[in-house]
């Protein structure tokens, strides 16, 4: 009996499920599922780069600005502020992460205890899908419509990353997955760029084509929603379902269950004492690469332009935008070598050591637009390792049947403090008037990971969770 056994009284029942788990339906590594599996990430990274990215802040905001004065208000909440003209989308996508936090576990709880996740994987596409194209009909003053459609798409979009996410564990033995997780997340960096690329060249040729700016950008949010549903039928056409690898207890219904086992999974994941400390560290180094992405462009901005008295370049931050996207699929095929070469926990050190140091160089040594291009190289390759090889090794350290609850809590390990780094950044600014050392107060997010991570013990997590080492996969077959 192992030790795992017999600390739990619920061995018995993860037995069970693992045994399940083993003839649920659909053999592990098949290739035509793989792919249909990989081209998700393919198909609905359009929306993060299209709509989520780029096109529908701007858009909305410049909205909102015209209806109502370029700060004016929306909503008043008295003492607890205001809705304005340009915090009305910032507020969108606060509102679109507190219901992610707390329905994607409990989504996650419905989907371990049914046959039913790639039905919800569907649901939930293409309710986002169907919110994304109805974004071509806000003009004037629907730029109320234009946020609750992004509240909608966003919160399907994560949602629908639990289901997608859960079925990796599923489709790939252990010693399969840093490579499919690696080649998900290049496709998903080469067909977000892709679109991207195309809706910028749109909305830049929009008066040769004798249409306004207004129109090329409602025809990208369209076309956003348009390739997110189109090639999501690749995936559902190749992905299998998998049988129920739970049995609903006496008196519970599907909808009752999900709540009810909120509070088990987050037992089990206390049970699990070193999945706990690796969600913690990625919960830090996670929240610290959002960060840098996420006020890449404001630094850059800043830095070499506004502080210079000039005008910041769109030509030039769009670049570096584009760049990064493609860039960082070779970043991630990249580091799934040295994930194989070194194991995926140490490649992921690796990766956040080279993290640490992007901000160290943004704060020290960045001047040139080179040396701005240089440094947005380096945060594509280390982008798509870290984000992918942090999904597989996660993967791995979770009990059969409980897949998608635990990237429940994975996502909202994600999304739900997503909020930190740039209330650290901001206060830093606020602080100091210095985007320099709002840039390197972020070390603290990579440090603090780093940190955790080397005191988790991956192999232990990994067969706590009753799975099997990727060598130990290799040397059964």
């Amino acid at each position: 009996m192992s030790e795992i056994e017999r600390e739990s009284p619920a061995a018995a029942t993860d037995d069970k499920a693992r045994q399940a788990h083993q003839h649920s339906g659909g053999r592990k590594n098949d290739r035509r599922e793989v792919f249909g599996w990989m081209m998700y990430d393919w198909a609905n990274s359009a929306f993060s780069t299209t709509v989520a990215g780029v096109m529908l802040g701007q858009y909305v905001t410049r909205l909102a600005q015209v209806a109502l004065g370029d700060n004016g208000t929306l909503v008043s909440f008295g003492a607890l502020g205001s809705v304005t003209a340009k915090s009305f989308f910032p507020f969108c996508i606060s509102i679109s992460v507190f219901l992610q936090v707390f329905l994607l576990p409990i989504l996650g709880a419905i989907a371990d205890y049914s046959n039913l996740k790639k039905r919800l994987l569907a649901l939930f596409c293409y309710l986002g899908v169907a919110a994304t194209c109805l974004m071509f009909a806000v003009t004037g003053k629907l730029y109320v419509a234009g946020g609750v459609l992004f509240i909608v798409a966003n919160l399907s979009f994560g949602a629908a990353l639990v289901f997608y996410n859960a079925f990796l564990p599923e489709i790939t033995s252990e010693d399969e997955r840093d490579k499919v997780s690696s080649r998900g997340f290049a496709l998903g960096y080469a067909g977000g760029g892709l679109l991207l690329a195309l809706n910028l060249l749109l909305v830049q040729a929009a008066p040769t084509l004798g249409i306004s700016t207004g129109m090329a950008v409602r025809l990208s949010l369209l076309s956003a929603g348009v390739w997110w549903g189109s090639f999501s039928l690749i995936t559902f056409a190749r992905l299998k379902p998998r049988a129920a690898e739970r049995s609903l207890p006496a008196g519970q219904t599907y909808l009752t269950i999900g709540f009810t086992q909120l509070g088990s999974t987050f037992r089990e994941l206390a049970r699990l004492r070193q999945t706990l400390r690796y969600l913690v560290g990625y919960l830090f180094f996670n929240d610290g690469i959002q960060t840098v992405i996420s006020m890449a462009g404001v630094f850059l901005a800043q830095e070499l332009f506004v502080s210079r008295g000039l005008e910041a370049s769109e030509s030039f931050l769009i670049g570096i935008f584009l760049m990064v996207q493609f860039l960082a699929v070779g970043g991630a095929l990249l580091f799934e070598r040295i994930a194989n070469a070194v194991g995926t926990k140490r490649a992921i050190m690796l990766s956040l050591v080279i993290w640490a140091g992007i901000v160290i160089y943004g704060y020290g040594f960045l001047q040139t637009t080179g040396q701005a291009w240089a440094m947005a190289a380096m945060i594509a390759i280390v982008l798509g390792g870290s984000q992918a090889l942090s999904r597989s090794l996660f993967s791995r350290m979770i009990p059969a049947g409980r897949e998608a609850s635990f990237f429940g809590l994975y996502e909202i390990s994600e999304r739900g403090t997503s909020w930190l780094g740039p209330l650290v950044f901001g206060a830093v600014v606020g602080a100091t008037n210095s985007y320099r050392q709002a840039i390197l107060s972020l070390i603290v997010f990579f440090v603090v990971g780093l940190i955790i991570l080397s005191l988790t013990d991956t192999d232990k997590a990994i067969h706590e969770a009753g799975n099997a080492l990727p060598e130990e996969v290799g040397q059964q077959s």
